[in-house]
């Protein structure tokens, strides 16, 4: 943009974005509570950041798409609210998404660098509601990229996926995955759970050229990395996430996730403390994750994370 329209409509530039002239700059909208924008990239920030808040309150902003634009893109650049009750349920503080297709649960604990697709309904604006109990101290933070996609965008996830991921490698993991573990107990007195109910999405890996399959395995260094239902300290801490204890098909009735076609497995849905490492070949690429309301049968769990890397095809 030209500095001066820059700052006419309410950015902040930084730094120069043209080498044919040096009136054209780079323009970064951040706004907060109350805001609204029809603009790309904007940001949507708590008050006083970069600065945590540990007030009260429900704090709003509204994004209306511009002519031609389907979806958005929604990346937590920062997102720390307080970590859901031991059974699941974002009580304390929530962020909620109203008016896109398809609807989100409402989102709490520790999301940064997750990101999230969903579909503007013709021209309806989407809002994005963070409420907080400010009668508990916590220290949230929250930083929320807003990208506008246009309908004919090569950008433009595919329909069904939630999140979506354009490189050859990389990792996934389901909301409020994090290396430690919930504070709060559940309603059996047990240690908590992290994994967040009634999801039901799909995570889609956009497939690279030459390459016609993907592979599914753990991370080396964190045990917890696939604990999707059971008791997680009822085991062995040195057996976590081991295929043995690795449940499958008729097994994941609660919470699990799906992976179409497994390469020489008999059943495409995965459940337990422990995961066998799965290739598919079916595409596209995605694994779909389900749970249920009830996360009070489960403790200490996590949820999942999962590395992946597509495999080139075989030779002619």
């Amino acid at each position: 943009m030209i500095a001066g329209e820059c700052k006419d409509n309410g950015g902040l530039a930084s730094g120069s974005c043209s080498t044919r002239t040096n009136q054209a700059v780079c323009c970064v909208y951040s706004k907060t509570c109350g805001g609204s924008t029809t603009l790309n990239s904007t940001y949507f920030t708590n008050s006083g950041y970069p600065g945590p808040y540990g007030g009260g309150g429900t704090c709003t902003f509204t994004i209306t798409p511009s002519s031609g634009i389907c979806q958005l893109r929604i990346d937590f650049r920062s997102l720390t609210l307080s970590q859901p009750t031991g059974d699941g349920a974002c009580n304390t503080d929530r962020l909620t998404i109203v008016g896109s297709s398809p609807a989100v649960v409402p989102i709490c604990g520790e999301n940064t660098g997750q990101h999230l697709y969903v579909n503007f309904v013709g021209s309806g604006p989407i809002s994005l509601r963070i409420a907080t109990n400010g009668d508990v101290s916590f220290n949230r933070l929250w930083n929320i990229e807003l990208s506008q996609i246009a309908c004919a965008s090569s950008e433009r996830a595919p329909a069904g996926c939630l999140q979506y991921y354009t490189e050859p490698k990389g990792e996934i993991s389901s909301l409020n995955y994090g290396l430690g573990e919930n504070p709060a107990t559940n309603a059996a007195g047990a240690r908590g759970s992290r994994q967040l109910p009634n999801t039901n999405y799909g995570i889609c890996i956009r497939p690279a050229a030459g390459q016609c399959s993907i592979t599914y395995s753990l991370p080396p260094d964190d045990r917890y990395a696939f604990t999707v239902t059971g008791d997680a300290v009822a085991v062995d801490p040195a057996l976590l996430g081991m295929a043995m204890l690795s449940l499958s098909g008729a097994a994941c009735t609660t919470d699990f996730v799906i992976i179409p076609n497994p390469s020489g497995l008999t059943s495409d849905r995965f459940c337990g403390l422990g995961f066998p490492g799965v290739t598919s070949s079916a595409r596209p690429f995605v694994v779909y994750t389900v749970t249920n309301g009830n996360e009070t049968p489960d403790a200490a769990n996590r949820g999942f994370r999962l590395l992946y890397s597509q495999n080139a095809c075989a030779a002619a």
